[in-house]
């Protein structure tokens, strides 16, 4: 079933706000929640959030490459985050929501490291990117309630995504009307 799939990883803060613009994509078969880059194996929610796990919250996409390519993925990770926030993603602060791409093999890798130099070069922001990027180490699916928590949950994750600031910040920084 997943024959010829390919997947990616995103730490872009929390993974409720990072599922449904990946999940809108033409291509992409699914985005998972998890965490990725701690010293902690199996970690529950309750762990990471103490941000001493070391882990980021996470997005694994599986998408199919004939449709949606690497390069696309890499767009709607950038609109969807401040890539110049530090340890922390509008109101969620620690290490557990830095922004961080988590490659597999050296293709993703130096597409990553592009099109980071891309949008530091382009001038949109007036501080340095710090979203890191880095090979990807073992990935740990979140609890069920995390999950599609955007569909689950629509009227609780509305209310989240605007309280947090994330909504307006992408609004005033990509809205290109």
């Amino acid at each position: 079933m997943t024959e010829g799939y390919e997947k990616a990883y995103f730490a872009g803060g929390c993974f409720w706000c990072m599922e449904p613009p990946f999940e809108d994509l033409d291509g992409v078969i699914e985005a998972t929640s998890g965490y990725m880059g701690g010293t902690v194996e199996n970690p529950t929610y309750e762990e990471v959030t103490t941000g001493t796990t070391g882990h980021a919250e996470v997005v694994e996409v599986l998408y199919d490459p004939e449709i949606v390519s690497y390069e696309e993925l890499l767009e709607v990770f950038w609109r969807n985050i401040d890539p110049t926030a530090l340890n922390y993603q509008f109101a969620d602060v620690g290490t557990q929501y830095r922004t961080e791409i988590f490659t597999v093999g050296e293709s993703q890798k130096k597409l990553a490291e592009e099109s980071k130099a891309e949008l530091e070069n382009s001038g949109k922001f007036g501080k340095p990117i710090v979203t890191a990027i880095t090979d990807a180490p073992a990935f740990y699916i979140a609890e069920e309630y995390h999950q599609d928590f955007y569909k689950k949950q629509s009227m609780r994750y509305q209310m989240y995504a605007e309280a947090s600031g994330r909504k307006g910040y992408l609004k005033e920084t990509w809205d290109e009307d």
